[in-house]
């Protein structure tokens, strides 16, 4: 089991940036990914952007198609946690954003199913 903590939520202006973090604060299972998730009012949860956390991809890194260019994910391996870097938001990015732990395959890197831990979730608001 993973646990995560995400923190780094909060209201922002259109155009404005925000950087999330989530930290790994106990890991009984190894991981090879770790992912940012988000879920807006009466809508799935989608997903934003994911790195490779071990083997032979490790850093590797993998964005939706309406976040790329705005949005960023790094890794610290040293504090075992991962950043989203999000610039130029814009009201659609409204939404609480999931920070997501596992083992997926190449098939699964950017899909729910390929993440077994989540964590609590933080807000993310747009709005002028």
């Amino acid at each position: 089991q993973v646990q995560l903590v995400e923190s780094g939520g909060g209201l922002v202006q259109p155009g404005g940036s925000l950087r999330l973090s989530c930290v790994v604060a106990e890991s009984t299972v190894e991981i090879n990914g770790m992912a940012w998730f988000r879920q807006a009012p009466e809508k799935e949860r989608e997903f934003v952007a994911s790195i490779r956390w071990s083997g032979g991809s490790s850093g590797r890194t993998y964005y939706a198609d309406s976040v790329k260019g705005r949005f960023s994910i790094s890794r610290d391996r040293g504090t075992r946690a991962i950043y989203l870097q999000m610039n130029n938001l814009e009201p659609e990015d409204t939404a609480v954003y999931f920070c997501a732990a596992g083992r997926p395959i190449t098939s699964t890197v950017t899909t729910a199913r390929g993440y077994t831990s989540w964590g609590r979730g933080t807000q993310v608001t747009v709005s002028s």
